[in-house]
């Protein structure tokens, strides 16, 4: 049986020197193709341009780079681009490409389909078949550069881990992938211009604060009153806010850095004044600011996007409290790129 080649990615550049020099070549060898394969992102050995045929031949024996393809791509009127990303196993998941006027910003998806149950969310519907790899997160990152300087003539400039799955569910491998964006020998991006966000997984954040992220953390929140929130967001009954709050201190004691928490108004559900009073008691745990966010349908009936009045109610009440808060409207909503709606429908384009 003929033995299954290994994905080269998963060499470190010491591995990759190591391997030359086993095999009677100059160890600066591993350092040329670490910087083809992270560096510029190179999808083949043939692409290696500056080795001789024989080397690249040589790799293409020994080994394969299991890159994502871009295999469908939507474009909405605002601008925003909804890529369906097949990878090498066949299985499938989505990124955006959400533009501004001065900047553009990768959401990229840590898992195929998702290990927790949020009810409002499309990508909890899925099973969680598996985690992504750190090259497949990485090759999301570098689809949207290339993307954002075709469409928006901009390299891309901040990026969300806010796609499909939890990524505190994938903890090592969204960590390495971070490693790889941010690094010399990748992308060479500022930690501060990314954001991992978690739905709250406790234990799980307090790990994240002892290894000393600089990256900037987000909390999907959605009601700070256990009973409600565990209807939102079911899993809730094992996490529960007490426990996110203990986190959450250990975050800030550890890090210094305040957290972000994503709310979605919806109305009958989450939109009174006892809402709004608990979320401001729940801010005063530690330093932060709020993102009120547009609720987007995934033909639900029991999530209907909350009044104006309501968000205004939010913003003026938290506002009054000295915290700060932003009132986020959702791009994309015409090809269900907005937040919370990847993988809720598949009707594409081809590129």
């Amino acid at each position: 049986m003929k033995e299954k080649k290994k994905d080269i990615r998963a060499l470190t550049k010491e591995q990759l020197r190591d391997f030359f020099v086993d095999n009677g070549d100059k160890a600066f060898r591993g350092n040329q193709i670490y910087e083809w394969l992270w560096k510029k992102g190179a999808h083949s050995f043939d692409a290696m341009t500056n080795l001789s045929k024989e080397t690249r031949a040589f790799l293409e024996e020994h080994f394969t780079i299991n890159h994502i393809k871009v295999d469908d791509m939507q474009r909405s009127k605002d601008g925003t681009i909804k890529n369906a990303v097949k990878l090498h196993d066949g299985l499938t998941v989505e990124s955006v490409l959400i533009p501004t006027d001065t900047r553009t910003t990768a959401c990229v998806s840590s898992q195929v389909g998702c290990s927790l149950n949020c009810a409002f969310c499309a990508t909890a519907r899925l099973k969680r078949m598996r985690n992504l790899q750190p090259d497949e997160i990485y090759d999301q990152v570098i689809a949207i550069d290339q993307q954002s300087r075709l469409y928006h003539n901009i390299p891309l400039s901040n990026i969300v881990f806010m796609g499909m799955g939890e990524p505190l569910m994938n903890y090592n491998n969204v960590l390495k992938s971070i490693e790889k964006i941010t690094s010399e020998d990748g992308l060479g991006m500022s930690p501060r211009r990314i954001t991992l966000s978690t739905s709250g997984v406790p234990k799980m954040m307090m790990k994240l604060a002892d290894d000393g992220p600089k990256f900037n953390l987000a909390l999907s929140l959605h009601s700070a009153i256990d009973e409600k929130r565990t209807k939102i967001m079911p899993f809730n009954e094992q996490f529960p806010l007490a426990d996110i709050k203990e986190a959450l201190k250990y975050w800030y004691e550890k890090t210094g850095t305040r957290v972000t928490y994503e709310y979605v108004v919806w109305k009958g559900i989450n939109d009174t004044e006892e809402d709004v009073h608990e979320l401001v008691k729940f801010c005063k745990v530690i330093p932060c600011k709020v993102n009120i966010i547009e609720y987007n349908s995934i033909d639900d009936d029991r999530f209907e996007q909350a009044s104006s009045n309501a968000i205004d109610m939010y913003k003026t009440l938290l506002e009054r409290n000295r915290i700060v808060v932003n009132v986020r409207r959702s791009r994309g909503k015409d090809i269900d790129a907005a937040c919370g709606q990847l993988a809720n429908k598949q009707e594409v384009i081809k590129i």
